[in-house]
């Protein structure tokens, strides 16, 4: 060091000792803003763009929420004069609305194609839950396995929690959570193996050819089906007045929080809705299915793997429903 300064001129000496110092000591950390995720500058990024991936950026790094479908909105038209200009602004893979009472197909594309279907695998889980007759009232505990899913977004239900049966099922269903399905296979009697196998019983029993299931949540891309046999399994929900219930509650308390409905349209006025639930995976894409009332009709909706904008799946349903609305009052009005 003094070697260096007998060289130097003071002011250069005074620069080379505070670079050497600073040679030993760690880099200071900068702190993170809460928006520096890569989303906020790169928003092109595949992680960027829509659906899980979105999610998980913006609850994880704070990343900016992309814009809402316009056809989500609570403003959106139900109604329209032109059904074709609306089936083109469709974004998913596969759709099917059919009339649940009469099998009357109203709509559909590439609906026996099989495909993940995420978190719709929980009606099935709820199916075989209420069909068991076991107690609702029953206190079960939450254990630290049932949280160790492969969801990259957290649970809100720590291990220890402890609730019923019956909160469970709510919160599987209406808030889509992954640890309550996974607590309530686990306690099914025979564990979850025999639960796993009660699902796939229970889809062969419906008919349902093109479903197969490996677990209870839907983080599995083996939870497979097609929206042909999806709409079997609404059939069979609508039936069951706890699952309705459930499935369509707006929010829920439990554990000392507020669930809410991960379904944007449960609780809109204009909305009739018997059976609900979404589903989200990279893989399955945004996934929707329903029972809703129409004109009368009770209709099933599946809509599978949505792209596009956030709430896309939430917009097609609409575009469906302007869709099938043009449809049913056309048949009204022709004469015989």
């Amino acid at each position: 060091m003094i070697s260096i300064c007998k060289a130097s001129p003071a002011a250069l000496c005074a620069i080379a000792l505070i670079a050497v110092a600073a040679l030993g000591r760690p880099t200071p950390v900068v702190a993170q803003t809460p928006n520096f995720h890569p989303c906020n500058s790169q928003p092109s990024l595949p992680i960027c763009k829509y659906g899980y991936g979105k999610r998980v950026a913006i609850k994880r790094w704070g990343a900016q929420p992309e814009p809402l479908d316009p056809d989500a909105g609570i403003k959106a038209a139900l109604a329209t004069k032109n059904p074709d200009a609306e089936i083109k602004k469709l974004k998913s893979s596969s759709m099917l609305v059919q009339d649940i009472d009469s099998g009357e197909t109203l709509f559909a594309r590439d609906a026996d194609i099989s495909r993940p279907i995420a978190s719709i695998t929980k009606l099935m889980m709820a199916l075989v839950v209420v069909d068991s007759g076991l107690p609702l009232d029953e206190k079960l505990t939450v254990h630290a396995d049932d949280r160790r899913t492969s969801s990259e977004l957290p649970s809100r239900l720590p291990a220890g929690t402890v609730l019923s049966r019956s909160d469970l099922l709510y919160l599987a269903l209406a808030a889509s959570e992954n640890t309550a399905a996974n607590t309530l296979g686990r306690t099914y009697p025979g564990g979850m193996e025999a639960f796993i196998e009660a699902m796939n019983n229970k889809a062969v029993a419906l008919d349902m050819r093109d479903t197969k299931f490996s677990e209870p949540t839907g983080l599995s891309n083996e939870n497979i089906s097609s929206a042909t046999d999806l709409v079997k399994l609404l059939h069979a929900a609508s039936l069951r007045p706890l699952i309705q219930q459930f499935s369509t509650e707006l929010k829920y308390h439990a554990a000392d929080q507020t669930f809410r409905n991960t379904n944007m349209l449960v609780g809109r006025s204009q909305w009739e809705i018997l059976v609900s639930k979404t589903g989200t995976t990279r893989e399955a894409g945004d996934c929707l299915v329903m029972v809703i009332n129409l004109e009368g009709r009770n209709l099933a909706v599946v809509v599978l793997n949505a792209q596009g904008r956030r709430g896309s799946r939430f917009g097609d349903a609409v575009r469906l429903r302007r869709i099938v609305s043009s449809t049913i009052e056309t048949a009204a009005v022709s004469p015989e």
